[in-house]
């Protein structure tokens, strides 16, 4: 009998992963197990620190950095377990006079950490669809409904930069619910969007705004890769394509079980009138896998990238993703 190679996977407890974590598909030849991490902050620190997992879902911008600098032990595979729009991800306070994104030219707008690849997009997107000139934003970092300490990862793009961190004593939330701050932007929900009215959305109509910017770009964002230790990948080159068919497989079951309609699989009211809208916008399958698949987000990732001074230069997104010559047609 052959050996399976035993695979530790990290990654958050979605509804595309549960077919994997329930062990209803069994990628080829390993014996996965899963540890499914709630917070992507703690499941990427330990990847990094540690090397905790074999796999593990990753920042895409953490990973394109570091990748790009040499300074990463991992290989991503073309799997996108996080994908989010953002437009409705930007807060203002009303006192700010912020009533358009040009309107934030000037003002103090917070960010959790201004590497993270939420505050990427957002800002790439305020730049290149509104002209949003972000040299004249003065930028707070820190925590975001808690405070924090100061990101360990330097991080910081090249050149002048108004950044500053707001101390580990103090949240964003609490800022921008005093009007400390004017906005804030990024990968979570303050708690003051549902405690004070005082803060709201800069973009209200946001699921509009979002499906109107995806039938002129293409760009669903993602926010997460997957990555596996290169020493492992050396050792079993096999690995990639074996992961990412058993991705691909779980990702079928779960769209399938979602469409059953004899009952509500998810919460949601209006789960089937979303599944028409999945079919309508993006012809059945919202989350696609694979390079191609994802050509136009990646290489207008790295274009923020650049743009916002963390890469000297485009990088072909093949480097990027170099363990897998299977890719969706």
């Amino acid at each position: 009998m052959t050996t399976k190679v035993p695979v530790t996977l990290a990654c958050g407890p979605y509804d595309r992963m549960e077919a994997l974590r329930e062990g209803l598909v069994q990628p080829e030849g390993v014996a996965l197990t899963y540890v499914p991490i709630q917070s992507p902050p703690e499941l990427f620190a330990r990847m990094v620190k540690r090397q905790s997992f074999d796999v593990s879902e990753m920042s895409l911008s953490l990973y394109t950095q570091l990748r790009t600098r040499g300074e990463f032990p991992f290989v991503a595979l073309p799997v996108f377990p996080s994908r989010m729009f953002r437009h409705g991800y930007i807060f203002v306070h009303a006192a700010s006079g912020i009533e358009h994104p040009l309107d934030l030219a000037g003002k103090r707008v917070g960010v959790q950490e201004y590497h993270q690849t939420a505050g990427v997009w957002i800002r790439g997107i305020l730049s290149s669809q509104y002209g949003v000139d972000l040299g004249t934003i003065a930028w707070r970092e820190g925590g975001v409904n808690a405070p924090r300490t100061p990101d360990v990862l330097d991080l910081r793009p090249r050149g002048e930069l108004d950044i500053e961190f707001v101390g580990a004593d103090v949240s964003l939330d609490e800022l921008l619910a005093t009007g400390e701050i004017d906005a804030y932007l990024g990968a979570r929900q303050p708690r003051s969007f549902s405690t004070s009215p005082d803060v709201r959305r800069l973009f209200p109509d946001y699921r509009t705004v979002e499906r109107q910017f995806y039938a002129d770009t293409g760009i669903f964002p993602m926010m997460h890769t997957i990555v596996i230790r290169e020493e492992l990948l050396e050792r079993h080159p096999w690995l990639s394509e074996s992961l990412f068919k058993a991705f691909e497989a779980a990702k079928t079951w779960c769209l399938e079980q979602m469409r059953f309609s004899g009952t509500a699989r998810y919460t949601l009211p209006w789960l089937h009138a979303d599944i028409e809208e999945i079919d309508e916008v993006f012809g059945g399958d919202p989350w696609p896998y694979g390079l191609e698949a994802n050509r136009v987000p990646l290489e207008a990732f790295v274009g923020y990238l650049v743009e916002q001074r963390f890469l000297d230069q485009p990088v072909d997104i093949e480097r990027l993703f170099p363990a897998l010559e299977l890719r969706n047609e």
